[in-house]
């Protein structure tokens, strides 16, 4: 890759503004705290995530994707992990993992590409934002200019939550690559083209947070031989850098199981459990467990009720989890209503921008009025 080719791949993939195109910092926010945000792309199976085992009507919407009573991993009398994630057992025993349910929002899409700008913006089901939430969120609290950068995105050129102008945010696949291919970035002549200049100063940006993320420590931690266990480690290798992200952001895909889910959903939580532990020992090594909240999301949930093909098609409310060293373990939100389906669908209990307050609010320490462009109720699950 020479250094033309590296600037135009820069341009498409990060958004670096000038302070001057921020807004003034309303109330200094404590980005010392991380956020790592994991999208389960596609639409997790919440009812067979965290399952329901003691409700006969989940048997019976389900007679051959069920999850069997006695392989449930028990949580309490009615409710249980599937057993592929049994490698978050640890954290669920040490009060670390919080599950809130029944998570969703008024008037819900079912289209993929709609369904997560709306989670992406912050928007209500009918209304059209431009810009990410984080992306606002940071234009009304400012990430310190000391930082590497606003955000990191791991695995993939789409920045969703960081969309629009004024954020900066780099999109890579592997840290040392990355690091290797910013030292073409060499910063060029001042020019009359403003377009160029903007170019310009993304290239001069790339080249601080390549400097800023270099570090050379070695985790003793080991990531699991997948897709995402590399992502895990790439991440934690961005989070040792002294110089800090506010947020961290994976993906995780494969979850739309309209056919045969059984095994590839078994395949997908056993993959997404095994990262969580590993990034949870990196980060303990790290000293930074107690400093970082990890939460989940996915455009939507499944249908409670399996389809012809061995399947769930699209649906309404879900589960997510929040993990740290800070979260009051346990069950929050509203369990499933499978007496009380809605159109098929599950109503939802929890609107998603509860979860974004409680960052906000009870994890950074803003105001969520502005940045959410409304009131939302923090969920109780975060230690002072």
């Amino acid at each position: 890759m020479n250094r033309r080719e590296f600037i135009r791949m820069l341009a498409a993939t990060a958004a670096f503004a000038s302070p001057a195109a921020r807004a003034a910092q309303r109330r200094p926010a404590d980005y010392g705290k991380l956020l790592v945000l994991i999208e389960l792309k596609g639409g997790n199976d919440g009812l067979n995530t965290v399952v329901p085992y003691a409700d006969e009507t989940y048997y019976r919407l389900r007679p051959r994707l069920a999850i069997a009573r006695d392989q449930v991993i028990q949580l309490d009398e009615r409710s249980g992990l599937h057993p592929s994630l049994k490698a978050l057992l640890p954290l669920w025993q040490g009060r670390e993992l919080a599950i809130v349910q029944g998570i969703g929002y008024p008037a819900p899409n079912l289209s993929h590409f709609r369904s997560i700008e709306i989670w992406d913006t912050a928007s209500k089901s009918e209304e059209y934002l431009d810009d990410g939430w984080l992306t606002r969120v940071f234009s009304h609290a400012p990430v310190p200019r000391s930082f590497a950068a606003d955000a990191v995105v791991v695995g993939g050129h789409d920045l969703g939550p960081f969309a629009g102008a004024g954020t900066r945010v780099i999109a890579l696949a592997d840290a040392e690559r990355f690091l290797q291919q910013a030292h073409l970035a060499v910063p060029a002549e001042h020019t009359g083209s403003a377009a160029l200049r903007h170019i310009l100063r993304v290239e001069r940006d790339i080249i601080q947070a390549a400097a800023s993320l270099d570090t050379k420590r070695a985790l003793r931690t080991e990531f699991p031989r997948t897709v995402f266990g590399n992502a895990v480690r790439t991440a934690s290798q961005v989070i040792a850098s002294p110089a800090g992200v506010a947020v961290v952001r994976l993906s995780l895909n494969g979850f739309d199981t309209h056919s045969n889910q059984a095994g590839t959903h078994a395949r997908l939580l056993q993959t997404l459990a095994e990262g969580l532990s590993a990034l949870r020992q990196a980060l303990v090594e790290l000293e930074r467990w107690d400093s970082t909240l990890v939460m989940t999301y996915a455009e939507f949930g499944r249908r409670p009720r399996q389809n012809l093909s061995g399947g769930t098609d699209h649906g309404t409310a879900n589960v997510q989890f929040l993990a740290g060293g800070r979260i009051k373990g346990g069950l929050y939100g509203a369990a499933p209503a499978l007496e009380r389906l809605d159109g098929g669908n599950l109503p939802f209990g929890v609107d998603f921008r509860d979860l974004y307050a409680t960052v906000l609010e009870r994890w950074w320490g803003i105001d969520s009025h502005g940045p959410l462009k409304g009131r939302f109720r923090p969920l109780e699950v975060l230690r002072a």
